[in-house]
């Protein structure tokens, strides 16, 4: 198996005696440690508007976490393309690959919380055209060898070529975030890899997996379940109150995360959306516990076709959660091939 890292950090808002630079600090320092630990990757979010300081701009955080490692993959989970000028967005993701080394994943989604389309004034029924323009303009901006021009409903770009080149050829690895069939089978046909999300349960994931599968073996490609990110929170606990703890503070970050993702009176439908508000369900969905406990999900994961878990710290890097877990669980399910020995 192989395990990155999913996540976030935080600029606190405050006074002249609040450092707001500290989280961001804290995120980078965790993924140096990450590293040294032998994780594979790391792949950050980017929301905007929530008031308590999740990550905005991802590539400008993800140059400095480059600037600080060696071997470590990169990726984005996700930036959401409706938002961006999509040559803007191909340049800055090119200067991260080439000077990273070719260490960018693009992870790119279509977005799903209201109050940042209501903030941005971009209507959410538009999400889905949005992305799709973009991501081909992304993409021709990678692969032109020419200059071109885009007369689309959304962007209009006239006699232009995209520099610097990417480091990896024809274009970094793409991934796409998707939980219901007919996305998941929108990105075996494009090709690129999947992302699933945290909350899901192990037998929503397992369906999702297989269905992706299916798709991609449909079309004549093998499929590797490497090119399937799973996310999942996790902790590990010295007992069973520090346990629990951690588990009231997820839940408090779920509806926290409902109250921000919906309208006024309107549900989200969104599939990232579709778990259970539950202390059982939140429960069964997280790697939380001991080493042994995190260990049996683990295994249990890797049974239903996971291969590739990205770990989710819930926004804050206090503990030794990311330690033990590289020393006490990953060693028994990760692939040699893939541990990284940083001198």
């Amino acid at each position: 198996m192989r395990f990155g890292l999913f996540g976030s950090a935080t600029a606190r808002h405050g006074g002249p005696d609040v450092d707001s630079g500290q989280g961001y600090r804290q995120f980078v320092d965790y993924n140096v440690e990450a590293e040294a630990l032998g994780y594979y990757s790391t792949f950050l979010v980017e929301h905007h508007f929530t008031g308590f300081g999740q990550v905005s701009a991802s590539l400008s955080l993800l140059t400095w976490v480059a600037a600080k490692t060696r071997t470590l993959r990169l990726g984005t989970a996700v930036l959401v393309l409706p938002w961006h000028n999509p040559v803007l967005l191909a340049e800055q993701a090119a200067t991260i690959d080439l000077l990273s080394g070719g260490r960018l994943d693009f992870g790119v989604g279509k977005g799903y919380r209201h109050n940042e389309f209501a903030g941005f004034c971009v209507p959410m029924e538009e999400a889905d055209a949005r992305f799709a323009e973009s991501l081909e303009v992304i993409v021709k901006a990678w692969t032109s060898k020419q200059r071109f021009s885009h007369h689309g409903k959304f962007w209009r770009f006239a006699d232009v070529i995209v520099e610097p080149p990417t480091a990896q050829k024809p274009h970094p690895p793409i991934w796409m975030a998707a939980g219901n069939p007919d996305s998941i089978r929108q990105v075996a046909e494009r090709g690129y890899n999947l992302l699933l999300d945290q909350f899901a349960s192990f037998e929503t994931v397992a369906e999702r997996i297989a269905i992706f599968k299916a798709a991609v073996e449909e079309r004549g490609r093998a499929f590797d379940p490497m090119d399937v990110g799973v996310a999942r929170a996790f902790f590990v606990a010295k007992d069973e109150a520090d346990k629990q703890a951690a588990l009231e503070r997820r839940l408090e970050a779920q509806r926290r995360l409902a109250a921000a993702s919906s309208a006024p009176g309107v549900k989200n439908t969104a599939s990232i959306m579709a778990y259970s508000d539950t202390r059982e369900a939140s429960e069964e969905s997280a790697l939380y516990g001991t080493p042994d406990e995190i260990a049996a999900k683990v295994e249990r994961l890797r049974t239903l076709g996971v291969e590739y878990v990205l770990l989710n710290a819930g926004g804050g890097f206090a503990g030794d959660s990311l330690a033990r877990f590289g020393r006490e669980v990953m060693p028994a399910f990760a692939d040699n091939r893939q541990r990284l020995v940083v001198g």
